[in-house]
């Protein structure tokens, strides 16, 4: 269920923030919640002990698991990709 939250902030952040939602295709409305969700759920763990996770760099989790990837597979990248 969506309800409606009321948020005051000064009027630079404010066109900041729809400015930026306009870039990504986002309403400032999930800017928002997207930002939330990054916060520890109250009881499972402090602020100090979250990761300081952007959403995307946390939907990369787990991305090669199961790949049988090693040290050498990623140096051999990177000679074949700055030669």
């Amino acid at each position: 269920m969506q309800t409606k939250l009321t948020l005051r902030m000064e009027e630079d952040l404010i066109e900041r923030a729809k400015s930026y939602s306009q870039k990504v295709g986002k309403s400032v409305s999930q800017l928002v919640a997207d930002y939330i969700k990054m916060l520890p759920e109250s009881g499972k763990a402090s602020a100090k002990e979250a990761p300081n996770l952007t959403p995307i760099v946390r939907s990369m989790i787990g991305a090669l698991r199961g790949a049988n990837i090693d040290e050498e597979d990623y140096r051999r990248h990177l000679e074949e990709k700055y030669r």
